[in-house]
């Protein structure tokens, strides 16, 4: 093992080391506890490892320089320090925590040890991407939250005038409308959206476009809905900021997973059921809605062929929430659909509190 002549310097890696070990387990324990995800958990185990393994040139060393006592750091605090207000700041102060931390190993190690400052200097910028992907995670909508019932509002589905149908369905109990027109060229739907956001916005209700983050931006709505063919979820929202909701439909777990780890504040999970609205060579079913119930931290909702009819099925699931088309759109008495099952909805959720 090469030595450091400085036994400050050793104070101060030793020092740093603990700094990066600690937050990087705190961010672990991020990952494995709140999070239950199994891939970003061993991600940041790794990293963990290798900061180990490259350390390793002086840490033996500078634990023998380690001098608490003397420190006069140790009692040298601010009051931020001593509070946290959520989870997401604990993890947010844990990241930069630990990108200081491996800076201040880097550039110390440099004056005896090139090498391990190269080492160390390559896992800071793998904290630094990783990093990334925990503070997408931290912030999920309480808006969606809240959400039972979603009804996807298409002109041609509805068989009175959109806006009416639109209208009834919330005076129905639909907390959630998502504008769905996949036919419509940018300037009509640009116009539609503005339309729809101003009518959920006087009722109180969360206003989704469907697949169309410009359309959303330019219309002034809640939020957008991504299929799995449209743009990454991760990447809408470095253009959408922090403060609008993305959802993403999803079709298997390992979906749902990158939906939580790209930052998204839903997921739609399905198709539960076979739906005459958006036909599908399969079925996702109660199996996996019964996976994301028991794993997946942030809201979710079935769709595809729900119905007062067979909404039980969902519940006993685990899911709360539903979105839903033709079984509120295309009745004739479109608040009464919408009554009946948002009742049924909100009778299991409340339920599921009293437990």
């Amino acid at each position: 093992m090469e030595r450091f002549a400085n036994s400050s310097i050793l104070r101060l890696l030793d020092a740093n080391a603990n700094r990066a070990r600690e937050a990087l387990r705190v961010m672990e324990d991020y990952a494995r506890f709140v999070l239950d995800d199994d891939e970003l958990c061993g991600r940041l185990k790794e990293i963990r490892h290798e900061l180990a393994v490259s350390t390793q040139v002086f840490i033996q060393q500078a634990i023998l320089c380690r001098d608490t006592p003397g420190d006069v750091g140790t009692d040298n605090k601010t009051a931020g320090e001593l509070s946290r207000e959520d989870i997401g700041h604990v993890v947010t102060a844990a990241g930069k925590r630990l990108g200081e931390a491996l800076r201040c190993l880097e550039e110390f190690a440099k004056i005896d040890h090139p090498s391990t400052a190269g080492q160390i200097e390559a896992i800071r910028y793998r904290c630094y991407d990783i990093e990334q992907v925990v503070a997408r995670t931290l912030h999920p909508h309480g808006r969606m939250e809240q959400v039972r019932l979603c009804v996807l509002i298409t002109e041609s589905a509805c068989r009175r005038p959109w806006m009416e149908v639109a209208t009834e369905a919330i005076l129905g109990g639909a907390d959630c409308l998502q504008l769905r027109e996949k036919e419509l060229d940018g300037k009509i739907l640009l116009r539609r959206a503005v339309e729809f956001v101003q009518m959920c916005r006087r009722h109180g209700v969360v206003s989704i476009i469907n697949d169309r983050p410009d359309v959303m931006m330019m219309a002034g709505a809640d939020g957008v809905h991504l299929g799995q063919e449209d743009m990454p979820a991760a990447e809408v929202r470095k253009w959408v900021g922090p403060d609008k909701i993305i959802g993403v439909s999803t079709h298997h777990i390992e979906q749902a997973r990158q939906a939580v780890r790209d930052g998204a504040d839903y997921i739609g999970v399905g198709p539960f059921f076979k739906s005459s609205t958006k036909p599908r060579d399969f079925i996702a079913g109660a199996e996996y809605a019964k996976q994301v119930a028991a794993e997946i931290r942030i809201p979710a909702m079935a769709i595809a062929g729900i119905t007062a009819a067979n909404v039980d099925q969902v519940l006993e699931s685990g899911l709360k929430a539903v979105a839903v088309a033709s079984a509120v759109t295309g009745r004739d008495d479109v608040r009464q659909s919408a009554a009946e099952l948002k009742s049924r909805l909100s009778r299991a959720y409340n339920a599921a509190k009293e437990i």
